[in-house]
């Protein structure tokens, strides 16, 4: 079979000129050295037929089906940027960017180089374009992403800001590119999210940042901006405006907190130059999303940053409490989101994004960059600083799910990931096995569920007297004057509320176990609430006795956290009930049942 290249198109391509879809082969795949582990880089040697480059690159996207397809492969190029860089000589090199390629023909299929190409001379390949310098595939409409703005009207730009050079006219390279080792660059960008305005304070200082995420059409970077920075240009810039950018500085970016497909992030200097596009630019896209299924985030690693687009199936109201280390008031709602995995996840908004959120009429919500959270076994989201949160946004996942939900989801059967049940579905587990299996080294403990005995209960201590305020269990102090002070509300009140804080040794066939229990588990096991536990201690001295014998023997089906902790230089495993409930001795024999069942095969 015959196969045809787009003879000359590298030599147009490094002298600026434009090809719709052209076919090149590619000759060799070399691995290249990437700051990110999970997504490898690779660089290309390309021939037209006639000549060949060796500075291509391949977006990592295509990484799959070109390794698969092999060296010799031909591909039909649907889009592509070129950009410069300063080489080791010190001279501009101008590379070729792969962003999108479909397979001609596999390298197996064709098994040898088409034609006789040579290789471009070092003066074409060093020769800027002669009008622009970002070009990109497929798009006759503009052909010169770097021409295709208005000339910049300096009135709009901040007043301290270096407007001696419009940046408009000047090289324009893509975020795709910008590494460290470079320092003489203009990137042209969509601002697609910005954060609120954050402050510090330390040992060190003070100060405030705030950050922002750019995307043009080879990708997306983080920027972000402190102390004087912020005032200069936090007004100025908008989210989904266009902008001319320079001399920022370029570091590896934190994986932590930044869930953007880019090794490097940018930081804001003295140097920074920003200026606005007046022309809109069809051609760099709006946000990019990486959206995970609620069903998938049961399984993945909590701190983990997701995206996510579900339905606001219901909203809670507006909740106002104290921040337990600093004392702020926090406001925060929580947001049940259902997609068309048939999975439920609780979604936390905190300050302004929780006052603003309306849940009426089940709107589509969308979130980029929510951090997955865990507590008592089930998983939820937590959305901050940094992340991305919209309403009905005017995507086409946004009306699928709509879809999908007017037509059955509204009425099917949901699993609720977040409960904390989920994840003692299965594992009934003697304190032998937990003992024998190691329970309790992981980072956030393990669960596990036993049907237990109380052998004691501790008398000692029952209760503590609390703060008073809903949202607040700490210890009170007695001022001995008829007032109580809570040092973390700040504040003293004429009354208090009783907690419980219990400890009991639990049995079951195999061994037994000391097991910790706060307010809610001691009331299901005492059979009475903490108030009356407390009213009737500090009545009669001797009332503590007879509470705590009245509980021994009694069996419940207790779900506990074992976590090794340590104290005093010795490891010890502490375990703390999360929830204490009844025997269903229908649901228990099925249990027992199934594992003889599995015993006899």
């Amino acid at each position: 079979m015959a196969f045809k290249l787009t003879e000359g198109y590298l030599e147009s391509i490094m002298e600026g000129a434009e090809l719709a879809t052209p076919v090149l082969q590619i000759l060799a795949i070399k691995k290249i050295v990437s700051g990110n582990a999970n997504k490898d880089r690779y660089r290309l040697i390309v021939s037209d037929g006639r000549h060949s480059v060796s500075h291509a690159m391949l977006a990592s996207q295509n990484n799959e089906q070109v390794l698969q397809a092999g060296e010799h492969t031909i591909v039909k190029v649907t889009r592509y940027i070129t950009s410069l860089f300063n080489n080791s000589s010190g001279k501009e090199q101008r590379i070729l960017l792969l962003l999108d390629v479909d397979i001609v023909a596999s390298g197996s299929q064709v098994g040898s180089t088409l034609g006789n190409p040579t290789p471009l001379t070092e003066a074409k390949k060093n020769e800027p374009a002669s009008s622009n310098n970002y070009t990109k595939g497929n798009s006759s409409s503009n052909t010169f992403v770097g021409m295709s703005g208005h000339s910049s009207n300096s009135s709009l730009l901040p007043h301290n800001c270096n407007n001696s050079v419009s940046l408009e006219n000047q090289m324009i390279h893509p975020i795709c590119s910008l590494s460290p080792y470079q320092n003489k660059w203009v990137i042209k960008a969509r601002v697609s999210n910005k954060s609120a305005i954050r402050t510090w304070s330390n040992s060190k200082g003070e100060g405030k940042l705030f950050s922002m995420d750019l995307i043009d059409e080879s990708g997306e970077i983080r920027c972000t901006g402190f102390k004087e920075m912020v005032d200069k240009y936090y007004d100025y810039l908008q989210v989904d405006k266009i902008y001319f950018i320079s001399k920022c500085q370029i570091k590896a970016a934190n994986k932590k907190f930044c869930t953007l497909k880019n090794d490097y992030e940018m930081t804001m200097t003295n140097e920074t130059t920003i200026q606005e596009c007046q022309g809109e630019d069809n051609g760099i896209p709006s946000t990019r999303y990486n959206f995970t299924t609620i069903d998938k985030i049961g399984n993945m690693e909590v701190d983990s940053l997701v995206d996510v687009c579900a339905i606001c199936k219901e909203a809670s109201e507006l909740q106002a409490f104290q921040a337990k280390s600093s004392g702020r008031e926090l406001k925060k709602k929580e947001v049940v989101l259902v997609d068309q995995s048939n999975c439920s996840i609780i979604l936390t908004l905190w300050g302004t994004d929780a006052e603003n959120f309306d849940g009426t009429n089940n709107p589509v919500v969308v979130i980029k960059g929510a951090r997955i959270r865990e507590f008592g076994g089930g998983k939820n989201l937590s959305f901050s600083v940094g992340g991305l949160l919209k309403i009905n946004p005017d995507i086409p996942e946004s009306f699928r799910i709509r879809g999908w939900y007017d037509q059955e989801g509204c009425s099917g059967n949901i699993v609720d990931i977040s409960a904390k049940s989920s994840s003692f579905n299965a594992t009934f587990m003697s304190f032998k096995q937990v003992k024998d299996h190691g329970l309790g080294n992981a980072e956030k403990g393990d669960y596990y569920q036993n049907v237990g005995t109380i052998l004691l209960m501790s008398s000692n201590n029952l209760t503590y007297k609390a703060c008073p305020t809903e949202s607040c269990n700490k210890k009170i102090i007695d001022l001995e004057n008829g007032m109580y002070r809570c040092e973390k509300c700040n504040r003293e009140f004429p009354n208090f509320k009783y907690r419980l804080l219990t400890r009991m040794n639990v049995a079951d066939w195999s061994g037994n176990t000391w097991i910790s229990m706060f307010n809610s588990e001691g009331e299901t096991v005492m059979g009475m609430t903490a108030q009356e536990v407390g009213e009737q201690i500090e009545s009669n001295s001797e009332a503590a006795a007879d509470i705590v014998e009245k509980v021994n023997f009694k069996q419940f089906l207790f779900k506990c956290r074992a976590k090794m902790e340590t104290y005093n230089d010795e490891a010890r495993l502490k375990t703390i009930a999360v929830e204490v409930k009844p025997i269903n001795y229908k649901d228990f024999n099925n249990q027992i049942i199934n594992k003889i069942k599995q015993i006899m095969g």
